[in-house]
């Protein structure tokens, strides 16, 4: 089924392979097999992780992706190894037909993308960036609604969000996160879902000045708190972040000139606004378990490569993305407004 692609609807269950199984990748596996809509194998370097892995979800296992595509054959991919590989491995299953998920962010330099880009636009592979906040139905409808005109033009956007980070990843210290070549901080690994957001509902950013420190977390240099504006053409955004507080929360308000709206992770609601002194009124909630947003997602991938549906987050927004996340690092450095135009 791989090569170049003419948009046909799959009728059979496609096979996907899983590049790495840490805990995004194991992730992806489980929350794909629980759809029942395809088969799957995996690939990790670890003996022993594989071993586990493979036992634990009866899939097969190799130790690297070059061995399993020569093993077998894949209609998808989910790329979840460390960031700095995702584009030469994404470049290289392209070039094979591979429709891909490729884990956030997209990658740590502008390096390679230009290629990758010609290569999808040529070959018309289906690509989707798993920036996974855009599966979640009380943001789409809030997106939605920023988008419909009924509130307004939209003019000011503000980003709430904070997390206690060694409580989700105890081994923070010896993973990625320590190193910014990995991809590690706060900049690159929180902060572009929070701009993903942000330009989906906004447009691409133009221009970005951050202020950003490490405060708190123990073992490691990299920044854990952010303060961030941006500007969205003429919409203005403010974002304020970190990795160290107790409660786990992402939050965010859009004013519009007749209205505003907003979005709260914690109860999966969103809410509007359009008396003047008055109160938020809830518009919808929902019950989402952690697993629930990736089954989703994997829904959501499923259906573009059946041809049925559309990337949750497409190859230009991600490259938008990483454009603000690069601009963003470049003003930590020189303190100044930087222009994304300039990455």
């Amino acid at each position: 089924m791989a090569g170049d692609r003419i948009h046909t609807i799959m009728t059979e269950k496609p096979h996907l392979l899983v590049i790495g199984v840490g805990s995004i990748g194991e992730r992806h596996l489980r929350c794909f097999q629980s759809t029942d809509r395809c088969t799957l194998s995996f690939c990790e370097p670890t003996e022993s992780r594989r071993r586990d892995v493979a036992t634990r979800y009866d899939a097969r296992g190799f130790d690297s992706w070059e061995n399993a595509v020569a093993a077998e054959n894949f209609d998808a991919a989910v790329i979840a190894s460390p960031a700095p590989y995702h584009i030469p491995t994404a470049q290289a299953l392209a070039d094979k037909g591979l429709d891909l998920l490729i884990e956030k962010p997209l990658s740590l330099s502008m390096e390679g993308i230009e290629a990758f880009a010609e290569t999808i636009r040529q070959k018309k592979n289906r690509v989707s960036v798993g920036f996974i906040y855009r599966c979640l139905p009380a943001l789409q409808q809030l997106v939605a609604a920023a988008k419909s005109g009924e509130y307004g033009r939209i003019v000011q956007i503000q980003v709430h969000s904070g997390q206690h980070f060694p409580f989700y990843r105890p081994a923070y210290r010896e993973i990625y996160y320590a190193d910014p070549a990995q991809g590690g901080g706060l900049i690159q690994d929180m902060l572009p879902h929070h701009m993903n957001v942000v330009e989906w509902i906004a447009g691409p950013t133009t221009q970005v000045v951050v202020d950003a420190s490490h405060q708190v977390l123990p073992g490691v240099d990299v920044e854990d708190t952010v303060n961030l504006l941006t500007r969205h053409s003429d919409v203005m955004a403010s974002f304020t972040l970190n990795q160290h507080q107790p409660v786990n929360e992402f939050s965010v308000t859009v004013n519009c000139d007749r209205g505003a709206l907003r979005w709260e992770l914690d109860g999966h609601r969103w809410l509007s606004a359009t008396e003047n002194g008055g109160s938020w009124v809830e518009q919808a909630a929902f019950v989402h378990e952690r697993d629930d947003y990736y089954v989703m997602q994997a829904n959501a991938f499923l259906d573009l490569v059946a041809g049925t549906g559309n990337p949750s987050c497409s190859l230009s927004d991600a490259i938008q993305t990483l454009k603000s996340t690069l601009a963003i690092l470049k003003s930590k450095q020189t303190g100044r407004w930087e222009h994304t135009s300039g990455v």
